[in-house]
């Protein structure tokens, strides 16, 4: 059975989604709606999100084994450290096996609600290069995402640094680099520069969130510390409160962004969809994707 890494074996092109567990049987019927559009894209593979502190671990493991089920589709789930022993990630990974979900995000994690900074679990793992040491090494079929941040994480005291941390991941067995969101496409180019002097060699796959309401995206994004960039500030507020206007040039924005990022040779395209098909459709229906 496939894993990420097989997406972007040989050089060819790996386009995937990211979802996240709905709340309710309603959410759920909707998503699957949505991931049936989108797989006419023919995705090279879905992932799912869990909620703060494995909130819902294991509905993101039935949504992505579903997933893979229904549309015979490689799959990978997303983990973190948070509140997580090693060997409750270890019980976690042997469960996402059993399913069939085999490949992996690995990320420390954002703290939980109401906290302000990172703790380490007793027991755990303080950091994802030591979570993606032991899936590498005790998990060994496993595909393995990391994430990266073209803009710097927010807890990174310089670009350096934050390099020097995902390094650390890569050394430690991951198989590609996921990034964080972005709106500037320079951004993307300067990181990837950065990856190669540094000797990544893994695939750096532009993660993409197609903007389709402004006050969202303005939440997201003070939240992450990802910029936009002023002309398209100024295009979503001119659309003021016309939905239809802000989802035009989101969409509008996006398949620029896009197509631009192929023409650069990119190795994938990672769309973050917030359970929803119609943006990152009509995004792809107007680009060239490659062969």
């Amino acid at each position: 059975m496939k894993t990420l890494r097989d997406a972007y074996a040989g050089g060819r092109f790996g386009l995937s989604f990211e979802l996240f567990p709905p709340k309710s049987p309603a959410g759920e019927a909707a998503l699957f709606h949505h991931v049936g559009r989108l797989v006419e894209f023919e995705p090279s593979f879905i992932t799912c999100t869990y909620g703060a502190g494995g909130s819902t671990q294991q509905k993101t493991l039935e949504i992505v084994a579903k997933v893979r089920k229904d549309f015979d589709l490689p799959v990978a789930t997303h983990l973190t450290c948070v509140g997580l022993t090693a060997d409750q990630l270890r019980d976690y990974l042997r469960q996402a096996i059993e399913a069939g979900v085999l490949s992996v995000v690995a990320l420390r994690g954002d703290p939980p609600k109401g906290e302000t900074a990172f703790t380490k679990t007793a027991g755990g793992f303080g950091y994802a290069n030591e979570l993606v040491a032991m899936i590498r090494g005790e998990f060994a079929e496993m595909g393995i995402a990391v994430a990266g941040y073209p803009e710097k994480h927010l807890e990174a005291p310089d670009l350096a640094t934050d390099l020097a941390n995902l390094k650390r991941k890569i050394d430690a067995g991951a198989d590609a680099v996921i990034t964080q969101l972005f709106y500037h496409n320079e951004d993307f180019f300067r990181f990837r520069d950065a990856c190669d002097a540094a000797g990544i060699t893994t695939p750096i796959v532009p993660g993409l969130l197609p903007v389709t309401n402004f006050a969202q995206i303005q939440r997201i994004t003070a939240l992450c510390g990802a910029k936009l960039p002023q002309p398209f500030i100024d295009k979503l507020s001119a659309a003021g409160d016309d939905d239809d206007a802000q989802f035009r040039a989101g969409v509008e924005f996006a398949t620029e962004q896009t197509q631009q990022l192929i023409e650069s040779g990119v190795a994938g395209i990672h769309y973050y969809v917030l359970n929803k098909s119609e943006a990152a459709s009509e995004v792809l229906r107007a680009v060239t994707l490659p062969a």
